[in-house]
C-alpha cells in the first residue's frame, strides 16, 4: 500500500478543549497535529473535513450541540469536497471521538463518496475512550470498503505521539 495513491481526511477543532482533565485553548487540534505527522511520514495529500455551520468556542457549548447532532443523527453540510476522490486508493481518515464515535461531519464525508475498493485507515483522538465504535461505524458506512484497525491517541499526549504513529503504519506497510 505504499505506493497507492492515499489521502489524510481529517476533521479537527481548534481553540477551547477538554485535554487532560481541564479546558485550554489549541492553537491547532489534536487531531490535525496526528495528521500533520503521518502527512510528514507518508507524504500524502491532505484534506481537512469541515462544516459549514461552525462549532460554538465554548468547549461545553461544542458537546451540547455534538450531543444533539448525535441524537438527530445529523449530517451538518460540509465547506468542501475532494474533487478526484477517486484517484486515492487510501484514505486515512482522522478525528475526534465525540460522544463515543465520530463527529456527524465525519459521517457526512463518507457518505459523500464511493469508497468500494478503497482502504480506509481511521484514526482519532480521545481523552479516555478510544476509538469508541467509531470503526464499527464506519465498517456499516462503507460497507465495500477495507476497514483497517485504528490507532487512538489521547489528546493530551499527540505532541509525544511520533513513534506510535510510525509503529501504526509500519503495521501496516505504509512507510518503511
Amino acid at each position: 500500500m505504499a505506493n497507492s495513491k492515499s489521502l489524510i481526511a481529517y476533521f479537527s477543532r481548534r481553540g477551547n478543549n477538554y485535554v487532560g482533565g481541564s479546558i485550554v485553548n489549541l492553537p491547532i487540534g489534536n487531531t490535525e497535529v496526528i495528521a500533520k505527522k503521518i502527512q510528514k511520514l507518508t507524504g500524502n495529500d491532505m484534506f481537512q473535513i469541515k462544516s459549514v455551520k461552525s462549532y460554538p468556542e465554548d468547549y461545553t457549548e461544542t458537546t451540547n450541540v455534538a450531543q444533539e447532532e448525535k441524537r438527530e443523527n445529523a449530517r451538518p453540510e460540509l465547506a468542501e469536497i475532494v474533487d478526484d476522490m477517486d484517484s486515492y486508493d487510501v484514505i486515512y481518515i482522522g478525528y475526534p471521538n465525540w460522544w463515543g464515535t465520530m463527529p456527524m461531519a465525519v459521517f457526512a464525508f463518507l457518505e459523500s463518496y464511493d469508497f468500494s475498493g478503497k482502504t480506509i485507515i481511521p484514526y482519532c483522538t480521545h481523552e479516555g475512550s478510544g476509538m469508541g465504535s467509531s470503526e464499527r461505524d464506519i465498517k456499516k458506512l462503507c460497507p465495500n470498503a477495507k476497514v483497517l484497525s485504528g490507532l487512538a491517541i489521547r489528546g493530551g499526549s499527540v505532541d509525544r505521539a511520533d513513534k506510535d504513529v510510525a509503529n501504526w503504519l509500519k503495521k501496516f506497510d505504509l512507510i518503511p
